[in-house]
């Protein structure tokens, strides 16, 4: 399943240059794959305060081909794009007005909470087949 999520970037967003200063790139990876994940599985709340399923981030990439400005309008497609046992892939594309501005990744665990922490659990099979 593809998502779509439209994030504007604000004067707060950029850095001396009037550019998106790049960690706000990750922040709306999180952000998109909070959609992602809500509309597939379950909202990331129901996850954590139900399930005590917690979806830790142990890997990420972002390469940037163009700019983004003050008031720009951005669309990111997001996908899961590959699950193994006990992780899935989610991949990014930025576009402005129709161009891709950049592309990254994010791959996240899935885990419970135990106790006073966090331990590694497979994707049960009825969330993979969701998922695909």
């Amino acid at each position: 399943m593809n998502n779509i999520y439209q994030v504007k970037a604000y004067f707060g967003d950029t850095d001396a240059a009037g550019i998106v200063f790049y960690p706000n790139f990750y922040k709306w990876m999180d952000q998109a794959t909070t959609e992602l994940i809500g509309k597939t599985i379950l909202p990331i709340s129901v996850l954590y305060k139900e399930k005590h399923i917690l979806l830790p981030l142990i890997e990420t990439f972002c390469e940037y081909y163009s700019p983004i400005y003050f008031e720009d309008l951005v669309d990111i497609y997001s996908e899961i794009t590959k699950i193994t046992d006990r992780t899935m892939r989610v991949e990014h594309v930025f576009k402005r007005e129709g161009g891709i501005v950049a592309k990254g990744y994010e791959v996240k665990a899935w885990t419970k909470k135990e106790g006073h922490g966090i331990k590694s659990e497979s994707i049960p099979e009825k969330i993979k087949q969701r998922i695909k």
